[in-house]
């Protein structure tokens, strides 16, 4: 837990660093950055911050929601954890990412996974109604379902992050990359555990619909546009690098 906390920190050091050095070659956005990125002591601080801004309507204001936020951060750490791998992935699998803080400022898929994780958390607290709210919202605002009842792995990247939906039962696993478009649903013939389960190391093209309780393997690659109804096993030449 505490390397894990080290690692966090680290990385919103590295994040301060790299606006402190945008902000000198782009005063335009200085109040911006300040107010999003500088002006917080912790990654978690920002975080909720951030998910507020996005998510407060009518029905809860950016007070409420980061007040709910921060506590859901703070009972549920690996929340945090979890946003820091998934910011990594952004960074490391996205050729157009060229700072850390572009994802967790600019990228839905980003702030779309976190919310997840937040609703989530309250998901298995019970809290179900604030869950849903917060899947409500973040597809209203980015295109993006995720079912709080839904399992994610860390380390995921879903680029571009439009019209993505995955069902209740659905299980990702970890270090995960998914274009625009996918679809993890049921085939409309079940009830209970019917959406796919989908293994680590998974890359899945935009379009590709995976549809039923089907598994795909470990390191597969969906093709675009593909419709999967069948399972697909582990691609083993990959293994290796998880």
């Amino acid at each position: 837990m505490e390397k894990n906390k080290d690692q966090i920190e680290k990385l919103w050091s590295t994040i301060k660093d790299e606006v402190a050095v945008s902000i000198k070659n782009n005063e335009i956005a200085k109040e911006f950055l300040e107010r999003s990125i500088l002006r917080f002591s912790s990654f978690s601080e920002a975080l909720a911050s951030r998910i507020a801004s996005k998510v407060s309507n009518s029905d809860f204001t950016r007070d409420e929601i980061e007040e709910i936020v921060t506590r859901q951060l703070s009972e549920f750490p690996d929340i945090s954890n979890s946003a820091s791998k998934d910011l990594l992935a952004f960074y490391e699998r996205d050729p157009a990412c060229n700072f850390f803080y572009q994802p967790f400022l600019y990228y839905k898929g980003f702030i779309a996974l976190q919310i997840y994780r937040v609703g989530r958390s309250l998901y298995e607290s019970n809290q179900i109604d604030l869950s849903y709210f917060l899947q409500m919202r973040s597809s209203e605002i980015f295109g993006v379902d995720i079912h709080p009842g839904a399992k994610i792995g860390s380390g995921i990247m879903i680029d571009h992050a439009h019209n993505i939906v995955i069902g209740e039962t659905a299980v990702i696993g970890n270090q995960v990359s998914m274009l625009h478009g996918v679809t993890l649903g049921g085939t409309g013939k079940s009830k209970g555990n019917r959406h796919p389960k989908i293994g680590d190391g998974v890359l899945i093209g935009a379009g590709a619909k995976i549809l039923g309780n089907i598994s795909i393997g470990n390191c597969s690659r969906i093709a675009a546009g593909s419709v999967v109804l069948k399972s697909v096993p582990p691609l083993r030449f990959f293994s290796f690098f998880l």
